[in-house]
C-alpha cells in the first residue's frame, strides 16, 4: 500500500472540512453533502419558509396571480379584479392586470404584471382585447404567464377561469347576440432567481388570482384569474 507524503504540493498534517470527511483512510464527501436536491412549492396563502439544514443554495421560481376577465353586456359591464403579487425575500412576481369590461368600441385586455429580485424578470402577456360586435363572438382570452398559458377564449358563455397555480388572466366574458365582448385579464409576472447563502427563514406570499368582472346588461360575467405559485429548489453540494 502506497503512503501519502503530499497533496498538492503540501506536506504535514490534514483535516477535512467543508463537506468532506474521512473513513479509515478514504476521502470522500460528508453524507449531508451527498444529499439529493429538494423541492418545496407553495400554491397559496402566506408564512415563513424555513431553510433545510446543510442546505448549501436556493433556486426560487415566482408567478404572479392573472387578471380577472372583464364582463360583457350592454352596459354597466365590471372590470376583472387585479391579480395578487406573490413574494419571496426580495423576489416580487406583480398580478396582471383585469380585462375591461364590455363597452361600445375597443375593450383593452389587461396588462401583464411585472417583477423583480431576480436573475430573470418576465412581464406576464397582456390580454387579448375585443371589438363591438353586432353578431355573437367570443370573448378575449387571458394573458400568459412566461411559464405557463392563460385561459383560452370564451363563447357566448362566461369566462374560462385561469387554472389555479399558474398565474395565467381569465378570458373576457363571451358575447351575447347584439351585446359587447369584453377583454380578457394579464398573465402574471415571473422571475427566477438564486440565493447563495441562505439564511435561516424567509417570508412568502402567494398572489390569488384576480376577480371575476360582473356582468352588464345581457352579459356575461368574466372569470377569474389563476392563482400564482413558488417553487423552491434546496442544494446540497
Amino acid at each position: 500500500m502506497s503512503v501519502v507524503n503530499s497533496i498538492d504540493g503540501t506536506t504535514g498534517l490534514f483535516t477535512t472540512g467543508n463537506g468532506v470527511a474521512s473513513v479509515g483512510t478514504a476521502l470522500g464527501l460528508t453524507a449531508a453533502r451527498r444529499t439529493l436536491p429538494t423541492t418545496q412549492v407553495f400554491t397559496s396563502g402566506s408564512g415563513t419558509y424555513t431553510t433545510p439544514a446543510n442546505c448549501l443554495y436556493l433556486e426560487i421560481e415566482l408567478a404572479g396571480g392573472g387578471g380577472g376577465g372583464g364582463g360583457s353586456g350592454t352596459a354597466a359591464a365590471g372590470t376583472g379584479g387585479t391579480g395578487g403579487n406573490t413574494t419571496f425575500s426580495t423576489f416580487t412576481a406583480n398580478g396582471g392586470l383585469g380585462g375591461t369590461g364590455a363597452a361600445a368600441g375597443l375593450n383593452a385586455g389587461g396588462s401583464g404584471g411585472t417583477a423583480s429580485g431576480g436573475s430573470i424578470n418576465l412581464s406576464g402577456a397582456n390580454g387579448f382585447g375585443t371589438v363591438n360586435q353586432t353578431t355573437p363572438t367570443v370573448g378575449g382570452p387571458g394573458g400568459n404567464n412566461s411559464f405557463f398559458a392563460g385561459a383560452g377564449s370564451s363563447t357566448s358563455t362566461v369566462g374560462n377561469i385561469g387554472v389555479p397555480n399558474t398565474g395565467g388572466g381569465g378570458a373576457g366574458g363571451g358575447m351575447i347576440s347584439g351585446t359587447a365582448p369584453a377583454s380578457g385579464g394579464g398573465g402574471g409576472g415571473s422571475c427566477r432567481g438564486y440565493i447563495n447563502t441562505p439564511s435561516a427563514t424567509y417570508s412568502y406570499a402567494v398572489g390569488v388570482g384576480g376577480t371575476a368582472g360582473t356582468a352588464g346588461t345581457s352579459g356575461n360575467v368574466g372569470a377569474l384569474g389563476g392563482s400564482g405559485i413558488i417553487v423552491v429548489r434546496e442544494y446540497y453540494n
